[in-house]
Formats: structure tokens, sequence, C-alpha cells
């Protein structure tokens, strides 16, 4: 390989962010054309940089990579890669390329590639199953196709039709593409998480999702489980920093205080109570989140899994969620003080 990606597992620490693809007035509709608001999204990017967020990823379920078009995601890709280059052309920004098939995937990962994107949030073709083999084929493949991109290995056991077997593990650690990877989240400190990173080690980290980072770190360190993934930060990342700074800095009762406070708003939440059953809703729930914090404004979802047809009683216990972590925001804030934000945006 004659090109390697410009970070590695090692550099991976702190929070990475999953924001969501903004939409514009009537992307749910199904006629509808260039769906995304890029004025919002320029907006979001600057904003969670500014704000102290350490990584971004784009573009998996929450940000709509099975819904947008190839124009609207090659029109989100380029605004984001020009706003990251105004912002810090160093930032790490991972842009999800998962497609049905290798092929597809290779392309966008080049067109990735070409806009100065660090790297990719890599899931793997869903409509059959993948085999462990086919599994280590696709990534390997994929690699070498596009050497220079960092890869963020996306798990999602609902998405993509069942868990990353152990042996694949074996296969990503001798990849050096691999810089990550996006655990799933209910999974995370428990029995194949530590069987997992027993094939891992410091190679890259297998990302937990921030209510179990704390518990994750008290048992493996921060050389294991130095980064942590968070969807919740498009709600406002302020809480979510907090637990960082406190993890990184040794408070150790601070990060647990901030983790009970973190758990506590999450428990209305689907995600926490039957993830199959979240799966079945999981973008619009997202959005309908984001939506009512006013972090960011993402707009309808696009179809076919839009808003108006989940449950009334899942949306209803969402509302209560964002209102305990608006509390537990405030709490934190006069507890801590006020962040400070990073002056260049």
């Amino acid at each position: 390989m004659s090109k390697l990606p410009k970070v590695t597992g090692r550099d991976m620490r702190g929070v990475m962010a999953y924001p969501p693809t903004p939409a514009l007035p009537g992307a749910e509709r199904v006629d509808a054309v260039d769906t995304v608001d890029l004025q919002e999204t320029e907006r979001m990017i600057r904003t969670l940089i500014a704000d102290g967020v350490d990584a971004i990823a784009l573009n998996g379920t929450l940000g709509e990579m099975a819904t947008l078009t190839l124009d609207e995601w090659k029109s989100f890709a380029s605004c984001v890669a020009e706003t990251v280059r105004d912002v810090n052309p160093d930032f790490p920004v991972f842009i999800g390329a998962t497609t049905l098939n290798t092929r597809d995937t290779v392309s966008r990962m080049k067109f990735l590639a070409d806009l100065g994107i660090t790297g990719t949030l890599l899931g793997r073709p869903m409509w059959g199953d993948m085999v462990a083999p086919v599994m280590e084929r696709f990534y390997r493949d994929v690699a070498e196709a596009v050497p220079e991109m960092a890869i963020v290995v996306y798990d999602n056991t609902a998405a993509f039709g069942g868990i990353i077997p152990r042996s694949v593990y074996k296969t990503l650690v001798t990849l050096p593409q691999v810089v990550a990877v996006k655990y799933a989240g209910g999974a995370s400190v428990g029995f194949r998480y530590h069987n997992d990173m027993a094939h891992t080690g410091t190679r890259f980290p297998l990302m937990s999702i921030e209510t179990d980072w704390f518990p994750a770190w008290e048992m493996y360190g921060e050389e294991l489980v130095g980064m942590a993934w968070s969807s919740t930060t498009a709600m406002g990342p302020g809480p979510v920093l907090e637990l960082r700074d406190a993890l990184q800095q040794g408070r150790t009762e601070d990060a647990r205080w901030l983790t009970e406070r973190l758990r506590w708003a999450h428990e209305p939440f689907l995600v926490g109570q039957d993830f199959m059953e979240f799966a079945k809703y999981n973008i619009p729930l997202e959005k309908i989140r984001i939506n009512e914090a006013g972090y960011i404004h993402v707009g309808k979802c696009r179809p076919p899994y839009t808003e108006d047809l989940v449950p009334e009683q899942h949306v209803s216990t969402t509302i209560e969620h964002v209102a305990r972590y608006k509390q537990i925001s405030e709490e934190i804030e006069k507890k801590f003080g006020p962040r400070t934000k990073i002056e260049k945006v």
C-alpha cells in the first residue's frame, strides 16, 4: 500500500459525535429532491467543533444513509468537507459509505478521499447476512481499494443482521485503515465486549455509548476505551463533554455522578428499554428528540422511515427523555460552570 490514513487507532480519544443530516421542509415527501439543508449542515459542523467534540461521524442510521439519494449524499459530504477545511483541516470527520455492495462502497469512499475527508463510518452490505469469511473479505477489499481512508467500523446488530464475529476482529486488527469500532450500545461492558477486546487490545478502541463509557473506562482504562460515540451530542454536547473531561482528568466521582445523571435522563428513551423495538423507529425517534432539544434543526425524516408512523407512546417517552436531558444540562452547568468554546468558527 502506498498510502495510509492520517489517523490511527491510538489517535482516537474523546467523544465522537453522531449528528443527523439536516433536512429542508418537505423532505418527508416521496417526490422530494435536494432535501439536504446545507446552511444548517454548515452551522451544525461549525457548532459541534466549536463546542469541543473530538470527532464527528455522519451518515449512519441517524444520518439517513439509507434514504439519501446519491446526489444528496454528495452535496452533503462536499458541504461538510468545505466547512471542516475552513475551520480545522485536521479535524477528524468520518462520513458513511455503506451500500448494498462492495463496488458502490468503494466508489463512495474514493469520492470522500478526493474531498480530503479523514475516513468513513462503514457498515456492511445487509441484503444477505454476511458470514465471517465474507465480512473479512469485504473489509479487506475496501481497505485495499482506498488505502488512504480511515475506517470506523459500524457495528449495529439490528441493521446488519448480527454481531461481528470474534474471528473477524482478528482480520480487522491487521488493517491499518481500521481506527475504531462503533460498538453496539447495550452490548458494551459485557462478556462479548470483553472477549472482542481481547483480540483488538490497544490497536483501536471499541467505542461504547456515552452512558456505558465510565464503567468501561473503570474496567479497562483509557488506553483501551479512550473514545466514546454519542448521538446524544446532537441534543447539545455539554453533559457528554463534561464526562469526557472528568474521565481524562481522573475525577472518578465526578465521572460517576455524570454517568448516573446521563442514565437517568435516558431512562424514558426506548433504546434502553427495548433495543429491537427501538430499531424499528430508530431514525424518526432520534430526529424527534434532536428537534425537540433545539440544538440542531434537523427537519423531517426522509421516506420510508417517517415520524407520522411512530407509535404515540414512543413519541411521548422521547419527549420526556429530552426534558430530563435539558434538566441535567442545567444541573451540570451549575455544578461545573459554562463550557468554553473553541474560538475559530
